[in-house]
């Protein structure tokens, strides 16, 4: 209230593009099909082990050419995740060329520009502006089906500058992570009505940590309890869609810890079965998209 900037800052206008700027991302990121962020209001929710497992996911299907982008600037993880720590970012004539896990599965992330993966970021927002910008336009990202965008927590600088960047292009949405607990559910209604604010789709949300179900005799455990009702009440309240509940599984941070794909190390697991189950909801709704925009032009 009273601040000479709201407008300024309330619009992303401050990370506004010039029309030539907008003609080079579109032109740059024109071969990118559909366009899906990762987003929560709450950090430790599990928003990059989602992204990792979602961008996994989607590349075992080896028609599809699938890239992930991370833009957490300060933590970077999914270097690790993707089993890709040490690697580096090599320069051709057509840009910066992403880190191949597999032929189809292409990743970018600030880690693989630190000298060492215990190197500090410490930068103020317009520096991790430019940075984001960088990503979309100097990258060769070639032709996509799905371009999986990792967000650090919160509803601010990187947030902004993605969907200010990205409306170049086109974004198919977001999906929100959350935990049960109503701690994190508070911080997720702020990030739903941040979506709304910068018209930004909401796909649905993940409840991740959703029970514990013991191997041995296979009775299930609420480790945080969902006092409010959970992500199951918030959506209904919100009218947004609960896209699936994935139960805790210490696989899940084995597989992130050694660089691997927990859809491959755990195959019967509960929780595969539910990460399946949200990646074909998500895949659903960006081919329904899709259509629809098909449609509209």
């Amino acid at each position: 209230q009273g601040c000479p900037n709201q407008r300024l800052c309330a619009g992303g206008a401050a990370a506004a593009t010039d029309p030539g700027e907008a003609a080079e991302l579109r032109e740059r990121l024109r071969a990118v099909k559909h366009t899906v962020l990762v987003l929560s209001g709450k950090g430790g929710v599990g928003k990059s082990t989602f992204s990792a497992i979602l961008a996994h996911g989607l590349a075992a299907d080896e028609a599809k050419q699938v890239a992930l982008l991370d833009i957490d600037i300060c933590g970077p993880s999914i270097p690790k995740m993707m089993g890709l720590e040490g690697e580096q970012v090599h320069q051709s004539g057509s840009g910066w060329s992403p880190v191949y896990v597999e032929e189809n599965l292409g990743v970018m992330s600030v880690g693989f520009l630190l000298s060492s993966p215990d190197d500090a970021v410490i930068w103020r927002g317009p520096k991790k502006n430019g940075l984001i910008k960088q990503f979309l336009r100097d990258v060769d990202w070639g032709e996509i089906d799905y371009l999986i965008v990792d967000t650090p927590p919160g509803t601010s600088d990187e947030h902004l500058s993605i969907v200010q960047y990205l409306s170049a292009a086109h974004i198919d949405g977001a999906v929100i992570i959350t935990t049960p607990q109503e701690v994190s559910l508070q911080d997720v209604r702020k990030e739903i009505n941040f979506c709304h604010k910068v018209k930004l789709p909401v796909i649905g949300v993940v409840e991740n940590m959703s029970g514990f179900i013991c191997p041995k005799c296979k009775n299930e455990s609420q480790i945080f309890p969902p006092t409010t009702g959970g992500a199951e009440k918030m959506c209904q309240n919100l009218n947004v869609s609960l896209l699936g509940k994935v139960p805790l599984d210490p696989q899940i941070g084995k597989s992130c810890d050694k660089g691997q794909s927990f859809l491959s190390e755990a195959p019967e697991s509960p929780a595969t079965l539910s990460y399946r189950n949200i990646i074909q909801r998500i895949q659903e709704y960006c081919d329904q998209h899709h259509f629809q925009e098909e449609k509209i032009i």
